[in-house]
């Protein structure tokens, strides 16, 4: 029972540092939970996070596979190794690190969003067409994936596809539409 309220009391002023934008103060709470409590995610997932914040990418990756090997059974986990990883230009990693969350939590449009991005920066567009799909799917009023996908087809010279998108999003993202069309020089009507 007394540690589970240290752990609490810890966590709690923790995130209290994070809201006052304490951030350092707060790396050392969240440090202190992980010498006290030496596998806990949610103290590896703040101390990466705040590395991260502090610009710290080398650190933020060091503890997000520390967290990966103790807890591998988070979809979320894995997606925030594999946004890092891909950050920092290790696309074949970013790669499984994607597909393991995608496999652990399918309903996790950020993870199939960021295989898409790999998979295009690897040049794989049919592969990327897939993970992009599954994004709109799960996410279909965000433009992000929509907009991937489009200039997925564009590069896979499928301007009829891309065009359908552009005139989708025509209906909820004028702007990101008007993006596209730009980029890709392609005109859409406005949909009736």
């Amino acid at each position: 029972m007394m540690q589970m309220i240290r752990r609490l009391t810890l966590k709690w002023q923790g995130m209290g540092l994070l809201v006052l934008g304490q951030r350092r103060q707060a790396l050392r709470v969240f440090e202190t939970m992980l010498a006290e409590f030496p596998t806990d995610a949610y103290a590896m997932s703040s101390i990466a996070h705040v590395h991260a914040q502090e610009g710290d990418r080398q650190a933020a990756l060091s503890m997000l596979e520390q967290l990966v090997r103790v807890d591998p059974r988070s979809g979320a986990h894995w997606f925030n190794f594999g946004f890092l990883l891909e950050d920092l230009g290790h696309y074949d990693k970013a790669e499984s690190a994607f597909r393991q969350a995608t496999q652990l939590d399918p309903k996790l449009d950020r993870a199939w969003y960021g295989l898409g991005l790999v998979l295009i920066r690897l040049r794989r567009f049919d592969e990327a067409v897939t993970a992009l799909k599954q994004n709109t799917q799960l996410q279909p009023m965000s433009p992000y994936g929509w907009y991937q996908l489009a200039r997925v087809h564009v590069d896979r010279h499928e301007p009829d596809e891309a065009v359908k998108i552009i005139r989708h999003l025509k209906g909820f993202e004028p702007k990101v539409a008007a993006q596209l069309e730009r980029e890709t020089g392609l005109r859409v009507a406005q949909p009736s």
